[in-house]
């Protein structure tokens, strides 16, 4: 990636701030509000941005958790080696992302919607609101939502608990709207994902409303139990098959991890997966990711040519780990990107159904349809020998280049279910295949790591934690994201209230735990 990109995102992250969001620049040659008004135009066609910008890119999704959950990792010694893959923290830019392309427009379409009598795209709105604003709060913790748009000197924050009660309210009455109108077909001409399909976006209505209560599980049990029951017993059901996932449109643009890896050569395949993909047999190996040409850097697996980048890694020089493997050549093809699937939710209900709640069916069902929806989903053969497999198991990582790097596989874990096995085997297992799954939506497999503790993944080879932005000792890993600069520096108060309701001792740096982070080593 050229420095002047990195210069002007860095810039970016850092000046971001909640208190301009409705500053825009007006083209003189822009369409009128009139022109606009035709065929609901004024109200649609944000709606195709703001699904785009649910997701992030470099700065935003790979030099974070790609790299920290071991899915990616950089070949480039970004500032000295010395950058957010290690925990000393340059890039933070997903906030401004989430605000600036989603709550802003979003809440355009809101006001126009209320002014046209067009209520259900208000509906679709605050549903895409919950969905990225859910993710936003999964990097800091609290964030800016039911005063959003506040003029006043300070702006609050909702606290945790407060945000999840309004997530799961606002999911009610959208949901409650959308059953009213399962006919309407005015979403179609804006709607990339389900071409305007009510019922298919009341199951993506659902299938938040189990992901969302599954963070809960441990911090706030009845909640989360009311909240995924609610959810699988809803007569719109859940996405159950990977013809009804939800689909998001690139429009147009190169799949982020696509660009990165070729036209920068910023980005390898991680180590963990490695270790997992190899050590397991897994065929989507060869799905996600490209074989290296050279035998030397895969001599620990000889008859399998892949080779990732330890999370964290020692770093000296980029053209030693840029042999490394490249993700599939498939992705610069890519004109669309995963945001839920199938799969997801059937890992969703079996955890569920470890966890006692009504509806969710059997753990053993839902976890080998999960992996038989991943492998369907992702176009790789082979499910049945994989899932009566129960020997196979991840193997150590070996970095060619530098020992330093070089580490014991953290898992032990199996593929075939056995019910013999004690619940936290099964969890282990559960989320091991659900964070193979979420390969480009790896915030998911982020959140069930510091929840739960699974998948098992390494500690980072290089730990460059300070002060600055908080230490995470040796053998631990980073718990959040800090408040962008900008918030830090022009709403120093709404930030000092919002830290304040993160628990004694809590601080805005990178070891302080999310709410539902409880740091309970056991899950049941």
């Amino acid at each position: 990636m050229k420095k002047i990109l990195i210069a002007s995102l860095m810039l970016i992250a850092m000046v971001s701030c909640t208190k301009d969001f409705e500053s825009t620049n007006q083209n003189p040659n822009q369409i009128s509000d009139e022109l606009l008004k035709q065929d609901f135009n004024l109200v649609g066609s944000p709606f195709s941005g703001m699904l785009l910008n649910l997701f992030g890119g470099q700065i935003e999704e790979d030099l974070l958790h790609d790299s920290w959950m071991g899915y990616m990792n950089t070949p480039t010694p970004f500032v000295g080696n010395v950058n957010n893959t290690t925990y000393y923290i340059r890039w933070n830019s997903y906030w401004g992302r989430s605000y600036n392309n989603v709550m802003s427009p979003s809440r355009q379409v809101i006001r126009l919607a209320g002014e046209n009598n067009l209520p259900l795209f208000a509906t679709w709105a605050k549903l895409i609101r919950v969905m990225s604003m859910s993710k936003t709060s999964a990097y800091h913790g609290p964030v800016i939502y039911s005063n959003y748009g506040a003029t006043t000197p300070v702006i609050n924050y909702d606290k945790e608990s407060d945000l999840y009660n309004t997530f799961f309210l606002q999911l009610d009455s959208i949901q409650a709207a959308f059953a009213a109108n399962k006919t309407y077909a005015g979403f179609a001409k804006f709607d990339p994902s389900y071409k305007g399909s009510i019922p298919a976006w009341q199951k993506l209505v659902n299938s938040m409303r189990l992901r969302l209560a599954m963070r809960l599980s441990k911090v706030a049990p009845s909640v989360a139990k009311t909240q995924g029951e609610k959810a699988m017993a809803d007569p719109a059901g859940l996405i159950n098959t990977n013809a009804e996932n939800f689909i998001v449109s690139l429009n147009g643009n190169i799949m982020p991890v696509a660009q990165i890896c070729f036209q920068w050569d910023d980005t390898r395949m991680g180590s963990v997966m490695e270790s997992f993909l190899v050590g397991l047999k897994d065929n989507r190996i060869s799905k996600f990711y490209s074989p290296v040409t050279d035998p030397a850097l895969y001599a620990d697996h000889p008859t399998v040519p892949y080779k990732g980048i330890r999370n964290g890694a020692y770093c000296e020089a980029k053209a030693d780990k840029v042999p490394y493997s490249k993700v599939s050549n498939d992705f610069n093809n890519a004109q669309t990107r995963r945001g839920f699937t199938a799969s997801e939710v059937a890992f969703l209900k079996a955890e569920a159904a470890l966890r006692g709640w009504a509806g969710a069916g059997s753990a053993k069902t839902n976890y080998e349809n999960g992996v038989k929806l991943s492998f369907e989903d992702w176009g790789a053969g082979g499910v049945d020998a994989y899932l009566a497999d129960a020997t196979s198991k991840p193997i150590d990582y070996v970095d060619p280049k530098d020992a330093r790097n070089s580490n014991k596989a953290a898992s032990t874990i199996t593929v075939a279910w056995n019910d013999a096995d004690n619940n936290e085997l099964k969890l282990e297992k559960i989320l091991t295949q659900k964070y193979i799954n979420t390969f480009t939506n790896t915030m998911e497999a982020w959140v069930d790591f510091r929840r739960t503790g699974y998948p098992k993944i390494p500690a980072v080879a290089k730990n460059d934690s300070s002060p600055d932005w908080g230490v995470i000792p040796k053998n631990e890993w980073i718990k959040r994201m800090p408040f962008i600069n900008g918030e830090r520096t022009g709403n120093t108060t709404g930030v000092a209230a919002a830290v304040a309701t993160m628990g004694a001792g809590a601080k805005d740096d990178i070891a302080t735990r999310l709410w539902w982070d409880t740091g309970v080593a056991t899950n049941f």
